[in-house]
């Protein structure tokens, strides 16, 4: 998201003599999701930026210029998610054709950014798996955040890689369950169509700023921060869930469709 507005609003808080608390104490929003705002990380929803304008006698000049509605475009950078990230203390993900970056090996990892297109250069294909690599470190506090993974079966099936890093990849998921730090459930095949069938999804929960969603598709990323949205996108991902394999079967099916692999390679 660009600072641009961020900057604004900014201005026009100072200029009204406003703190951060006190703005969103007008507003009825919290301190972290105005200094979010400001420092460009969130976009406010429609009916955020009504509020602020009200708080701020601004009329309607921060809900006419949101930046592309009530969602974000990031197809070009992975800023904003890389941050929500960071502050999430829920996160369920959906895989769809690849593994949820949070969850990649190293290996895998070069393996899938390897395949971009248009092609990309090894020193940038690096610098890309690095990054990735740093996303997973939320995964070494041991609460924080809580993480749930529905995997379509397509992900276990269809390799991406040689068959020694499948194998690693479904163990490293396996590995990360068996120790609690995360929940893994298997989408079948047998189950058919299921509502998750049109892209990635990634749900985020935070302490003191309202839920958002994440998709992602054909060199397209939306953050999607309307409530009616993520409401939607979190009913879609709870009907899938219900269909899924339990914690156990699913283990099981990752273990050995890894040994699959590795008696493949």
């Amino acid at each position: 998201m660009s600072t641009i507005y961020g900057d604004w609003l900014k201005q026009q808080r100072e200029t009204a003599g406003l703190t951060q608390q006190e703005l969103a104490d007008r507003a009825f929003m919290t301190r972290s999701h105005i200094a979010h705002i400001e420092a460009g990380r969130r976009v406010p929803s429609k009916e955020d930026a009504r509020r602020l304008d009200m708080a701020l006698g601004t009329g309607n000049v921060l809900s006419s210029f949101l930046p592309q509605g009530d969602e974000v475009s990031i197809a070009d950078y992975f800023e904003a998610v890389l941050v929500l990230e960071q502050q999430a203390v829920m996160i369920r993900e959906f895989g769809l054709t690849y593994f949820p970056g949070i969850l990649q090996t190293k290996a895998y990892a070069t393996a899938v950014l390897a395949s971009a297109f248009p092609p990309v250069s090894e020193e940038e294909r690096d610098r890309r798996v690095v990054t990735r690599l740093e996303r997973a470190k939320i995964l070494e506090d041991p609460v924080t955040p809580v993480v749930w993974a529905l995997l379509d079966e397509t992900l276990l099936r269809r390799p991406v890689a040689s068959g020694e890093v499948m194998a690693e990849q479904l163990m490293h998921v396996v590995r990360l369950a068996d120790a609690g730090r995360i929940r893994a459930h298997v989408m079948p095949f047998g189950v058919g169509l299921h509502p998750m069938m049109q892209s990635m999804l990634t749900l985020m929960w935070f302490e003191d700023q309202p839920p958002l969603a994440y998709t992602e598709g054909q060199r397209l990323g939306k953050v999607h921060d309307s409530p009616s949205v993520v409401r939607e996108l979190q009913s879609r991902y709870d009907l899938a869930l219900s269909d899924a394999l339990p914690l156990k079967e699913s283990l099981a099916l990752l273990r050995a469709t890894a040994k699959d692999y590795g008696a493949h390679d």
